[in-house]
């Protein structure tokens, strides 16, 4: 059996101008890096702008856990399945995080036959628009420090700087860190720590920009401190916006590829989903719904993450609004929810099934409270058993959903073809069904009752509660105008709740907010649930143990 990476290096990929000009963009509208990859620039957004959108289908998933779900191989693998039915469809994905792909989750590309390409690059290095996002979040954060070490004539207090660097790698010891040392020569000595790169506000501005004045406004809007006397100072306040806008003058641009079946695929942006809003860009998004009939895209983790927040914030600030989502779910991992232990997920256990999916139906539920009609994709394996496939059928008749057994791993689009009918034959039959779309909390409502909403509605928690630090922070944010913005909770992605342990669908439980963030300039208010961390770690045996490169420059172990 091939490896993901395997296959990849095993396909002929089309010349991506030959890509381009199959969904209708114009060569000066392209920006190559190399043969594979584009960029597409402010001329297609310009002459686009005025035809209709196709419709817009979200994929999401339950909890992920150690037995993999497969949501991105799915949205790959859905897109493909459009082509094979008959149907014109684009994807649009976030682009790989470094941090993941040598650490454990791996890749964001897909994989088996339903995986996007050039495989190696994506995972890597790309078009270099991570490392441009780190680099104009350290620069302000270097000017930050220098606006100290020339007089400080703003008086910002050393110790309420709330900006950080960020690093595109895991790497727990740089969580906490302290800077200028060495004697006056060398800066003002104070607390600082690290983020990882898709977690910075930066990335969320990136992905939720409309375009260059909108990400220039929205940069000059980062809180990044405030006095001695208690005023806020924003990155403009230091003169930051115009050069870290200058960093991003071509990261802001969408990629575009292709999957192993030559089925357009644009990526950009790659916050994370449970430490921040799981989405790819606006930009991505909205260009995709111009350039085809159906735009495919995914929300990082579970729908009570990525999804939620694709809902409440991205189709909230952007005006999107969803024709249908997919909910991806395997059998090994409903019964992990059930209390298998991952090296007997291979077994038939119907009881363990039926104990864990509980936890596809939450998904589900959840999903249709925002209006939208929702599809469930089972990601068959071979293991799976014709009683196991009747729980699965009797879970979604109950349901009242269609769902349908996808095989794109092992067979690309033809595995996905059934999938690929029910989404199309859900949306004809709900033609209207744009306009019942409604976020879960109203605009206007106060950060409490947002964050409530969410718990409540989503989680299925019990209650709220807020620490001391998390009351005082709110109550600072509310000062500058916080209520107005919509919320992005960060929590554990391996449970409803903000506890990882528990499994299933939990109930009787408080979610705690330990404490809030201002993101004035990505415009929401970030929550922090539980014991959650802005920097991850890299695991015991680490991912980055097995990739290599031989003398031919041929990358091996990356999947």
């Amino acid at each position: 059996m091939l490896t993901d990476i395997e296959i990849a290096q095993s396909t002929t990929m089309k010349p991506i101008t030959q890509v381009a000009k199959e969904l209708g963009i114009l060569e000066e509208e392209l920006e190559l890096y190399g043969r594979y990859t584009a960029k597409l620039n402010d001329a297609a957004f310009q002459r686009l702008s005025q035809k209709p959108d196709g419709k817009l289908v979200l994929v999401t998933a339950i909890n992920p856990t150690p037995a993999g779900e497969g949501k991105t191989t799915t949205t790959a693998g859905l897109g493909q399945a459009m082509a094979k039915i008959g149907k014109n469809a684009i994807i649009a994905l976030r682009e790989p995080s470094l941090g993941p792909v040598f650490g454990i989750k791996g890749g964001a590309a897909g994989g088996g036959y339903a995986q996007v390409l050039p495989m190696e690059n994506i995972n890597l290095h790309f078009t270099g628009d991570m490392h441009a996002i780190t680099s104009a979040n350290n620069l302000c954060c270097a000017m930050l420090d220098n606006h100290l070490q020339q007089g400080n004539p703003l008086g910002i207090d050393p110790r309420r700087i709330l900006i950080k660097r960020c690093l595109d790698m895991n790497d727990r010891a740089l969580r906490n860190v302290n800077v200028g040392l060495g004697g006056k020569i060398n800066g003002v000595p104070r607390e600082d720590g690290f983020i990882i790169t898709v977690a910075s506000e930066v990335m969320a501005i990136l992905c939720l920009a409309a375009d260059m004045p909108d990400l220039k406004k929205r940069l000059g809007n980062i809180l990044i401190a405030y006095t001695y006397d208690n005023k806020p100072v924003y990155a403009r306040d230091i003169k930051a916006q115009g050069a870290m806008a200058a960093l991003l003058k071509d990261a802001v641009n969408p990629n575009l590829v292709q999957t192993v079946e030559g089925t357009p695929a644009i990526m950009h942006g790659g916050p994370f989903a449970n430490i921040a809003h799981g989405c790819n860009s606006v930009r991505a998004t909205r260009l995709a719904l111009k350039l085809a009939d159906y735009c495919i895209t995914e929300a990082g983790f579970g729908s009570d993450l990525g999804a939620e927040k694709f809902l409440d914030i991205k189709c909230r600030m952007a005006g999107l609004k969803p024709s249908c989502i997919v909910v991806v779910a395997t059998v090994r991992a409903l019964k992990y929810n059930g209390g298998v232990a991952k090296v007997d997920l291979a077994a038939e256990n119907v009881a363990a099934l039926e104990k864990g999916i509980v936890n596809l139906k939450a998904h589900v539920e959840n999903m249709h409270k925002f209006g939208v009609p929702v599809v469930v994709a089972i990601n068959r394996f071979g293991t799976d058993t014709d009683a196991e496939l009747q729980v699965i059928d009797n879970c979604c008749k109950e349901l009242e959903v269609d769902y349908a057994l996808s095989e794109v791993f092992a067979k690309g689009g033809e595995g996905g073809k059934e999938l690929a009918q029910a989404v199309c034959d859900v949306i004809e039959k709900c033609e209207g069904c744009q306009t019942n779309f409604a976020p879960i909390y109203p605009d206007k409502a106060p950060i409490e009752e947002k964050i409530d909403s969410i718990a409540k509605k989503i989680y299925g928690a019990d209650s709220v509660i807020f620490t001391k630090q998390a009351q005082k922070s709110l109550k600072d944010i509310k000062a500058l105008g916080g209520d107005a913005m919509p919320v992005c909770i960060a929590k554990t992605q391996y449970s409803l709740s903000d506890d990882p342990s528990l499994l299933g669908r939990p109930e009787g439980f408080s979610i705690t907010i330990r404490d809030l963030k201002l993101s004035a300039g990505a415009g929401f208010v970030v929550a922090y649930a539980g014991d959650i961390m802005t920097m991850p770690g890299l695991p015991k045996v680490p991912a980055a143990e097995k990739i290599d490169v031989d003398e031919m420059s041929v990358i091996h172990g990356l999947f």
